[in-house]
């Protein structure tokens, strides 16, 4: 069944929507293959979390805003909540594993880094043994799916050894992700943004919520993010000002009252100083 989120406007498909055209599943994990020319259009959510293994593809994947190039041997994740679409070119081959939240939490401490940092780096090409390893797992647990009496702890070991090879190839390439391993403080201060940043847009919230003083979390962030805690902040409410606006039927006012802006102007104004932009421009554009 297609639901929408608490706008009322993105839609947000559900596993269920993609059952018609599953190869092997079972209630909470579907698998899946791609292949030939697709097209999404219309952006919109899911409610689960997916794996998207490409094996020979070309195409462009849309990202929260970001277009991705599809290639050879990549690794796409998506996450519930991030809005997407894609253009896939024909003669394209591809493997999706598609995880309700109940299964993906028996497997997720083995993606070892922040989620919000896997969001920030969706597209993870992999070495060609990696593909193979990815490819051997993937195969596996379509192998157990389809078995008439398949044993739910065998996939969920193949799926953690599936994100423990994506980690390992993002530890290789996204080395950024590396901070966030090595300061818990500041994968706690991205969460503590994903769930607070509507209502509190302010640094001396988050410092409090870590125990440390704002000017110490300044610091963490220039010095390890090379950003100020304040532009981290922004940068999310940023985000979400894009997916409301490229998205949803909503006026700029009460988009301006979603993210917690006091009138129409501050938030016009604070998206013109991070975009360049103005709402409406980003928006005819």
């Amino acid at each position: 069944m297609k639901i929408y989120d608490d706008t009322g406007y993105i839609p947000v498909l559900g596993i269920q929507e993609f059952r018609k055209g599953q190869l092997a599943g079972r209630e909470d994990l579907l698998f899946n293959e791609l292949h030939g020319e697709r097209h999404i259009d219309r952006p919109h959510k899911h409610d689960f979390f997916i794996i998207n293994l490409f094996e020979s593809a070309k195409g462009v994947h849309t990202i929260d805003f970001h277009d991705y190039p599809i290639a050879n041997q990549q690794v796409h994740v998506l996450f519930p909540g991030q809005v997407h679409t894609w253009s896939i070119r024909p003669n394209t081959t591809g493997y999706q594993l598609m995880i309700q939240p109940n299964f993906f939490e028996r497997f997720a401490p083995f993606f070892r880094f922040s989620f919000s940092n896997y969001m920030n780096h969706p597209v993870i090409p992999l070495t060609n043994g990696n593909f193979k390893l990815l490819k051997y797992e993937f195969d596996a647990i379509r192998d157990e799916l389809s078995a008439p009496n398949s044993v739910q702890e065998i996939i969920s070991a193949r799926a953690a050894v599936i994100a423990a090879i994506v980690s390992k190839e993002a530890e290789n390439i996204f080395t950024d992700l590396k901070v966030f391993q090595s300061n818990p403080r500041l994968a706690n201060f991205n969460m503590l943004i994903d769930k607070f940043y509507k209502q509190e847009k302010g640094v001396g919230f988050y410092a409090s919520r870590l125990n440390i003083s704002a000017n110490y979390l300044n610091i963490l962030c220039k010095t390890h993010l090379h950003v100020s805690a304040t532009k981290l902040i922004q940068q999310r409410v940023l985000l979400e000002a894009r997916r409301l606006l490229q998205t949803t039927d909503l006026s700029i006012k009460e988009i301006a009252f979603e993210l917690g802006f006091v009138d129409h102007a501050y938030f016009s104004n604070f998206f013109k100083a991070q975009a360049g932009i103005t709402p409406t421009q980003f928006r005819e554009g």
